[in-house]
């Protein structure tokens, strides 16, 4: 929307602006047949007497299209008040309309044109007038096109203020709208990556021991009964921790989250892939404790590079590494060698690589994973550690 085109008006709003003009009209017509001589019967004042009035009925029927072609509605009207005294109400509400665009040179040839025809009606029509009287008119019509001026200029001012303020509104409104999809798109996504990390790890160590029961035909009674125990296990911690994730979903926005996994409790991670028959080693020379942050996604690097060797070197060494000092960096590595056995690889999403850089990222560090000269693959992440003790004490 153009700030200095108005709206356009709806039909209660005319049914009041054109009789307010006409009205407006009537004191100046009254006046100019107070001032004609008495029995005129000339053709001037049949004039005025009939083609008066008609003149500013065309007028104020002309008024209808002033916001489409403002200012050739207000010129034509304008100079319509040369023959027709009536017409100065129409007149003055086209001067008020166009005044309300803020348009220095159309708002001046239009009051000129008004206040010149306004002189020429005392031409027109045989008054007597008074010494001295000429410029009292003169006076009083451009005192009159100050005022609709004035107005117009008022309520233009007013239009673009209430517009500004409009645009602003939906402005503020869109920017909420989009801000809103953006949380709901981030949110998303955390979650999504949150039940990655939760489900792909469990999900891949049943499918390695649903893999192993499968292939192999000479496990005894015992070991049958250790991997069922396993499968179901895993089973029911991969329920366990979906509902806590969808717990989230569900909780009170105002209730807390559940604390998640940090550096604390990667023995714990590694435990459970021992006992599902991950052949994992831990090395750990981490003096001091991170921030959850750190922490939390030092636990997803493992828990990623542990699911995919589970995944893709089924009967592979695993070889876990964390170390790392406060106010250095803390590195994270899991390297597998080749896989030893052959099983049915469970479904990959492609997603948890990618999740964890976006993590990684997140944080401030870096991510690495390739394939190793032994034919094996090794992930490894460089997390940030600032030293804030340090910072606090000094």
């Amino acid at each position: 929307m153009n700030a200095d085109i108005a709206p356009r008006l709806g039909g209660r709003q005319q049914t009041w602006r054109l009789p307010a003009a006409a009205a407006l009209g009537i004191p100046f017509w009254l006046s100019t047949s107070a001032a004609l001589p008495r029995g005129c019967a000339t053709d001037t004042c049949s004039w005025f007497a009939t083609g008066d009035p008609l003149v500013a009925l065309g007028c104020l029927t002309a008024l209808l299209r002033r916001r489409r072609f403002p200012l050739a509605v207000a010129m034509a009207v304008a100079i319509a008040t040369s023959a027709s005294t009536l017409a100065i109400g129409a007149a003055l509400l086209a001067l008020c309309s166009i005044s309300t665009r803020r348009r220095p040179v159309e708002i001046g040839v239009v009051a000129l044109v008004y206040v010149a025809a306004a002189q020429f009606t005392l031409v027109l029509y045989p008054v007597k007038i008074p010494p001295g009287s000429t410029w009292v008119q003169l006076a009083l019509t451009t005192l009159s096109a100050g005022i609709a001026v004035a107005m117009g200029v008022a309520i233009g001012a007013r239009r673009v203020e209430v517009w500004s303020l409009r645009e602003r509104a939906e402005s503020a409104e869109r920017e909420q709208t989009a801000r809103a999809a953006q949380a709901r798109a981030q949110e998303r996504n955390r979650i999504a990556r949150e039940m990655h990390d939760v489900l792909a790890h469990r999900i891949s160590l049943v499918a390695m021991q649903a893999g192993v029961l499968d292939h192999r035909g000479n496990l005894t009674t015992e070991e049958d009964r250790t991997l069922i125990r396993g499968i179901a296990d895993g089973s029911r911690q991969a329920l366990e921790e979906l509902r806590d994730v969808l717990g989230v979903l569900r909780a009170d926005p105002d209730r807390p989250e559940p604390p998640q996994p940090s550096l604390d409790r990667i023995p714990e991670l590694v435990a459970d892939a021992r006992a599902f028959g991950l052949d994992v080693t831990l090395t750990t020379t981490v003096t001091g404790k991170p921030s959850d942050v750190v922490g939390r996604t030092c636990y997803r690097v493992i828990q990623e590079g542990l699911t995919n060797a589970a995944k893709h070197a089924p009967g592979a060494h695993v070889h876990v590494t964390v170390e790392g000092t406060a106010g250095d960096e803390l590195h994270v590595g899991v390297h597998n060698s080749p896989a030893t056995a052959t099983t049915t690889q469970p479904p990959a999403s492609g997603f948890g690589l990618l999740g964890l850089a976006e993590r990684i990222t997140l944080a401030g560090g870096r991510l690495s994973h390739h394939p190793t000269s032994d034919g094996g693959y090794a992930l490894t992440a460089q997390l940030p550690w600032p030293n804030h003790d340090h910072e606090k004490r000094s």
